[in-house]
């Protein structure tokens, strides 16, 4: 039986060289992917942590951290120039304003706002981050004070009203009114430095000294003086000076603005006559009794160059602040014969005018008879 030889089958031959090719690419392969897993995770543990820290960080600053209490929009903070940090976290966290205490103090000593404080006037609202808070005082941002002054009479009482609205010293503001040089720099003397403060609504800086207030009034007056009420003025043959002299006697003499132009009248008439002004707010102020309610015959014997009842022409300087409406009813008085005028028997505020002094007895006697029904005697 002949031998059957079977076909021969083709082996596949092993290349070793591409084989050993082939595990040293898988081995680089595999270390290339566990190092990309491996860099990939540390970058996202690193986008972890400083995501975590970044939120923090703006948690900190800039998310809602200020309070004010409910019923209010604001709340305004004094800084002195004084204070220290620890001052300010008293006033904040003894009104309740700050509501993450540990994140303020931190985001503050980060910026280094703990180790300067600009002093001031401060409006805070709710919900300012402590950053807003921080920028705000750092950049001196302050809330101008509304500042108003009026019904003066002394310069004490001028520094005493200025002092409870601006951080001023009230000695050294009144120090300031009582110094003849300076007053001389201003163009005034110390009985007339007064005739400078223009009652109205001024806005200044809580910190404003007392210097740059008195600056300021200068100015003020300056721009109130303007060529309308200096034409006026001359036209009256009066000084500035002079109108706001006879415009505080004014302010005293009534509160009806509808009826100061007519007293002006009156005491223009009688300066250009010569005659002696006899107003008894002049005498009031010279005895300093300003609870008087009945001007006595005996009082006119005082001797003061404020008592008008003794003395000619304008006192030496204004009796008070005289007000804007009372300056302008000088520059605007009623042309008129009216020489006297006596309070009406009543409490309306209003006066009887006379323009001789007969009528003006009449009027005078039933004032008397009104004082006396009322037991007013001083």
């Amino acid at each position: 039986m002949a031998r059957r030889i079977s076909p021969s089958v083709d082996k596949p031959k092993i290349d070793v060289k591409m084989d050993f090719y082939h595990s040293k690419y898988s081995k680089s392969k595999r270390k290339k992917f566990k190092f990309k897993r491996w860099f990939l995770g540390l970058v996202f543990i690193f986008i972890f942590i400083f995501g975590g820290i970044g939120y923090i960080v703006y948690q900190a600053g800039f998310s809602p951290n200020i309070w004010v209490p409910s019923g209010k929009k604001e709340f305004i903070v004094f800084i002195k120039p004084t204070d220290q940090f620890s001052d300010l976290k008293k006033q904040l966290y003894s009104n309740g304003l700050i509501v993450h205490r540990k994140d303020f103090e931190w985001w503050s000593k980060l910026k280094k706002f703990d180790q300067s404080l600009k002093p001031g006037k401060y409006k805070l609202t709710g919900g300012m981050s402590n950053n807003d808070l921080i920028n705000q005082i750092r950049s001196g941002n302050q809330e101008p004070v509304r500042l108003i002054f009026n019904n003066i009479r002394l310069k004490t009482d001028l520094a005493g009203r200025i002092s409870q609205q601006l951080n001023c010293d009230s000695t050294v503001l009144l120090n300031l009114l009582n110094d003849s040089v300076l007053a001389g720099k201003y163009g005034f003397t110390n009985e007339t430095i007064l005739c400078m403060f223009i009652p109205n609504t001024y806005f200044l800086n809580w910190t404003t000294s007392e210097a740059k207030f008195l600056d300021r009034m200068h100015y003020e007056y300056q721009q109130f003086w303007n060529k309308t009420r200096l034409e006026k003025a001359s036209a009256q043959k009066l000084s500035p000076v002079e109108v706001s002299i006879l415009a505080s006697i004014i302010d005293k003499e009534t509160q009806k603005n509808d009826e100061k132009a007519r007293i002006a009248g009156v005491y223009l008439n009688r300066l250009k006559l010569n005659w002696r002004l006899q107003a008894d707010p002049t005498l009031i102020f010279a005895i300093g009794d300003f609870t008087i309610k009945r001007v006595l015959n005996e009082y006119m014997q005082f001797e003061s160059p404020y008592n008008t009842y003794k003395h000619e022409g304008l006192p030496p300087g204004p009796i008070c602040i005289p007000s804007i409406s009372s300056i302008d009813a000088v520059l605007d008085a009623e042309q008129h014969k009216y020489m006297y005028f006596c309070a009406k028997p009543d409490y309306s505020g209003y006066h009887n005018f006379a323009t001789n002094y007969i009528q003006h007895t009449t009027n005078a006697y039933l004032y008397r008879n009104f004082l006396n029904s009322e037991r007013i005697f001083k």
